[in-house]
């Protein structure tokens, strides 16, 4: 059976960074905090931004999660395994996959 899912789509705003590393494959790493609104309330979320200095190529995901500290260690994970923006989905599959 089939059906209709509707998807709210929840723009996050107000960013700003909350942790940057450069690593030594010369790609910078960072955390972002900004707010969105769920179910009607107000929330602080934190993303996850690559960014390629050499080629030029971002990839993010504005609303990681809602807690620091899986943020930041998210982003260490990627620094220690010095993925490329590309990597930061299949990455972040695999965090989820361990971490739940």
């Amino acid at each position: 059976m089939f059906g209709m899912v509707k998807k709210i789509k929840h723009e996050v705003y107000d960013k700003t960074i909350y942790m940057e590393v450069f690593g030594d494959n010369r790609v910078s790493y960072r955390v972002t905090a900004g707010r969105t609104f769920l179910n009607g309330y107000e929330v602080v979320t934190y993303g996850i931004e690559v960014e390629d200095t050499l080629m030029g190529e971002i990839e993010s995901i504005a609303d990681f999660s809602r807690d620091i500290e899986d943020a930041v260690d998210f982003t260490e994970m990627l620094i220690s395994s010095k993925a490329r923006p590309s990597q930061i989905y299949s990455k972040a599959l695999n965090y989820l996959w361990i971490s739940i």
